[in-house]
């Protein structure tokens, strides 16, 4: 009987699925950009919204079920395989554009995010898991790079290509068609060409002898979320993160029209944030994995900080472009960091799991962000909403600074056994 090889760790050993799943992520990231340019508008304009907070209804709806199922994804991935998530992630986002097309209340709107979020939570979290496989210890803040570039890339592509859709032909349907497009593509990668990655973290844990974590989900709970300084760091640091894109998403727009600039203007600089955030990453990623990540996860949330109080101080094109740029590098030197961080910190038995805590705390950030920036909005104007944000998110790099340790190389962290283990 012939044996069956043992899966090889490595970017390299593995491109063709790694790059197949870096595709499928970019149609994932497109679904998001979808809605970027053009939803605060029709809010406006088709559902007569006026009260911020009520506009960034379909942020908070977003968020909280993304968060909710990046949770789950992490469970159901180690218990049923990642490939079974990853299709039932794209066959609940198959009614979202229509149901974005066709919309005739704004609640419809608010459910289609939430079926947005779902889908969201259990396709990205699932690409995400599946590259930490593939590639093992050496080149994960690299894979973590491009992961994210493809997928937050893609959103500022299809955030410019509604932005003219919608300043061409109207916000509604015709934007809405290229999400029909991007659900039938990833749907057909995803059952055709993925494979599934689940041996590749048995033979991880089989070559470095470690015996059964013995360790429950609820302990690995509060390990991630609070007792384990490195892992509560950065969950807190994707929270605020997302808490400011949650911010972006919801009030940038506003922030551009209040200016005077025209739809086709305003995606333009709306997709100038994700597209720096996107192309940075390449580079970001595989920095982390030189110089470590907490440097690059402190700049990041600083730089972020200053792209937003640049935006809030502008009445200028030219200058809200560049507190976009600020945003998006910032942004780009945080978001590949903390996922590879989780990766050298966690064992490879629940790591899946790990990813899918600090993935629902990373997600409620954008809830957190639009009920913090709308309200304060109504009640303050959108200045003062941008300075409080920008303000939390300083904070949130300072508190990293003192209370995270280096975490990579993850020898560091393995070369003696701790109390999980």
């Amino acid at each position: 009987m012939k044996e069956a090889v043992a899966p090889e760790l490595g970017l390299r050993e593995n491109a063709g699925q790694f790059w197949l799943l870096v595709l499928v992520n970019a149609f994932v990231g497109a679904m998001v950009g979808l809605e970027r340019s053009i939803l605060p508008a029709l809010a406006e304009q088709d559902f007569g919204l006026v009260a911020r907070s009520a506009m960034l209804s379909f942020i908070v709806a977003f968020g909280i079920s993304k968060a909710l199922t990046n949770y789950l994804a992490g469970r159901l991935s180690d218990r049923y395989g990642r490939k079974i998530v990853l299709i039932l992630g794209w066959l609940i986002a198959a009614p979202v554009p229509f149901m974005l097309m066709w919309a005739p209340s704004w609640n419809w709107v608010i459910a289609a995010n939430v079926l947005l979020g779902v889908s969201q939570g259990l396709t990205w979290s699932t690409t995400v898991i599946m590259k930490i496989d593939l590639v093992g210890p050496k080149q994960r803040g690299l894979a973590m790079g491009l992961n994210e570039f493809a997928g937050y890339f893609a959103v500022a592509l299809s955030a410019l290509a509604t932005g003219w859709v919608a300043a061409t032909y109207g916000l509604r349907p015709e934007p809405f068609y290229l999400g029909v497009g991007y659900i039938a593509t990833g749907l057909a990668l995803s059952v055709v060409a993925v494979r599934e990655t689940r041996h590749f973290v048995r033979h991880e844990v089989a070559s470095a002898g470690l015996a059964a974590a013995g360790i429950s989900q609820r302990e690995l709970f509060w390990k991630v979320s609070l007792k384990d300084r490195d892992l509560s760091s950065v969950s807190q640091a994707g929270l605020v993160n997302n808490l400011n894109d949650g911010m972006a998403w919801g009030l940038f727009p506003l922030v551009y029209a209040a200016a005077g600039a025209t739809l086709a203007q305003i995606g333009m600089l709306v997709a100038t944030y994700p597209a720096v955030w996107g192309l940075a990453q390449i580079v970001t990623g595989a920095l982390s994995d030189r110089i470590g990540r907490k440097v690059l996860i402190v700049g990041g949330m600083w730089i972020q900080a200053a792209g937003i109080v640049a935006t809030a101080l502008s009445g200028s094109l030219a200058v809200f472009a560049l507190g976009a740029v600020l945003l998006g590098l910032g942004t780009a030197m945080v978001y590949p960091t903390l996922l590879a961080a989780i990766g050298d910190v966690a064992r490879p038995d629940w790591r899946a799991s790990a990813v899918g805590i600090y993935r629902l705390w990373r997600d409620l950030g954008y809830a957190a962000g639009a009920v913090l920036a709308g309200f304060t909005a109504d009640a303050f104007g959108l200045d003062a909403a941008l300075y409080v944000v920008a303000l939390v998110t300083f904070a949130s790099g300072a508190s990293v600074w003192l209370r995270m340790t280096e975490t990579h190389p993850p020898q560091s962290r393995t070369a003696q056994p701790s109390a999980s283990q």
